[in-house]
């Protein structure tokens, strides 16, 4: 099978998964093991383009034009191949981990949450696999709508109004910001395709494309730079799996992966004269209100989520400091989080469903029977930090470097900071967990169904291996910055 022929196959490989979730709506075991098949697959797609993709090739696919010069494009480069395969990876575990929740808490509409699950990973591979802005954008707006029956899954008022917020603030950022820098591009450069080194050089003038840098920073709602955030937040009324899906596996992902692929091969990294440093102010800040809004918070989702937007800041810090190393540091970055946030999530809905409880002062004690989950959310946890043994602790390490090489103070300040706070918001809840007495008079239970205990050890080991056997993403990472 040629390169090009896996290209188109690999986005229709889970919407099959979605056509089979919906066919086989009354036989679960069947539905759930069609989407196992297809998870495999796509993995096995995904790893099929690697050597190549690794060599320098860059396996395309362009189909007919819808207007002159218009068309809709993939093209597999590195770091697209590296949002896919985590995409692809982690929707294994997630198969699981969601079968063992969605039955053991009675949760309605199961085929219907497959199905869009399914449609969430096939639209994640479009963005990955994206060859220009036109086809990014399509992809990107595509993720939002499947995406919002899991948000709206309960049905309830409560969920209604979370998933108000989440199509207006994505909608609306995409449509007033990220589509008019997309056109003005077209104007200005004649062509809406990715390119090393850029499309805007010597097209435009630098304040124009400072503005235009802007515009794609905000226009790109998903990576939840403030005050464009609420919506991740709000989208915690959904089901575990699918804030795990949200912070992890495909959406926000898609969000700090666009931005990457915006700067680099848009403005490339001389930055086609953009001043950056607004952007660098921008992600500084998120960084640091995110985090100390986390510090407050009891809800276990809420602070979790307040994590996630700082994290995702430092992607964005990482790549607008425009230096190698630190461009580096934001693809790797945006691995280390997924494997690790996905895992502090399943963590949470493994409390939801064994013990009922949503706050962190409702910890004390827990991790002392639920061993496994405590001990996989603390692995995460140090990821999430930026120590080792993790990935976490390699991703960290080339954002400080980039920030180094800039020779910016203030990214350097701003990541040791964010990295204190980090531990403030996290560590206090391994802490209560294990080492404090539980509360008197507690329900007794365990762990949580096998499947999801299961899920979330293997995507906590995930943090430890991929740093222990770190070429492919640090191979694909550097491929950013090859000249």
């Amino acid at each position: 099978m040629s390169a090009e022929t896996i290209v188109v196959l690999a986005p229709l490989v889970p919407v099959a998964a979605a056509v089979l979730a919906a066919l086989l709506h009354r036989w679960p075991n069947l539905r759930e093991a069609a989407s196992v098949a297809a998870a495999i697959m796509l993995i096995a797609c995904l790893v099929a383009l690697l050597p190549s993709v690794l060599a320098g090739a860059r396996p395309a696919v362009r189909f007919p034009e819808m207007l002159p010069g218009l068309a809709i494009a993939f093209e597999v480069e590195p770091l697209g191949l590296l949002f896919a395969l985590i995409a692809a990876t982690l929707w294994l575990p997630s198969i699981f981990y969601s079968l063992g929740y969605l039955r053991a808490n009675g949760e309605a509409h199961q085929s219907r949450f497959f199905a869009c699950f399914a449609l969430s990973i096939a639209s994640a591979v479009g963005i990955a696999f994206a060859g220009n802005l036109l086809t990014l954008f399509l992809f990107y707006e595509a993720l939002t709508l499947v995406t919002w029956p899991l948000v709206t899954h309960h049905g309830d008022e409560e969920a209604r109004r979370g998933g108000r917020t989440y199509l207006a603030l994505l909608l609306g950022t995409s449509t007033l910001f990220l589509l008019p820098a997309i056109v003005a591009t077209w104007v200005y450069a004649g062509t809406l395709d990715f390119v090393p080194g850029g499309i805007l050089r010597d097209r435009v003038s630098p304040g124009v494309a400072t503005l235009l840098l802007l515009l794609y920073a905000f226009g790109i709602g998903k990576a939840a730079l403030m005050p464009f955030h609420r919506w991740l937040p709000a989208a915690m009324v959904a089901p575990t799996p699918v804030s795990a899906l949200l912070h992890a596996v495909a959406v926000v992902k898609a969000g700090v992966f666009s931005v990457v692929k915006v700067v680099v091969y848009v403005f490339g990294l001389d930055a086609a004269g953009a001043d950056f440093t607004p952007l660098v102010t921008v992600a500084a800040f998120t960084l640091l209100a995110a985090s100390v809004v986390a510090l407050r918070a009891d809800n276990l989702k809420r602070r979790l989520a307040y994590s996630t937007v700082s994290q995702l800041a430092y992607v964005v810090l990482a790549v607008a400091l425009i230096a190698p190393l630190s461009v580096v540091g934001a693809a790797l970055h945006i691995a280390a989080h997924a494997v690790g946030k996905i895992t502090l999530f399943f963590a949470a809905g493994a409390v939801y469903t064994a013990a009922h409880k949503t706050r962190v002062s409702e910890l004390n004690g827990i991790g002392r029977r639920m061993p496994w989950t405590f001990a996989a959310f603390g692995v995460a946890s140090l990821s999430m930090i930026g120590l080792p043994p993790t990935v976490g602790a390699l991703s960290k390490w080339f954002i400080v470097g980039g920030a180094w090489q800039a020779d910016n103070v203030l990214a350097l300040a701003v990541v040791v900071l964010g990295t204190l706070l980090s531990a403030g918001y996290l560590l206090p809840i391994v802490h209560r967990a294990f080492l404090r007495p539980a509360a008197a008079g507690g329900a007794a239970h365990g762990e949580a169904p096998a499947t999801m205990v299961v899920a979330l050890v293997a995507t906590a080991a995930l943090t430890v291996t991929l740093v222990v056997f770190p070429d492919v993403p640090l191979a694909l990472a550097r491929g950013l910055v090859a000249r």
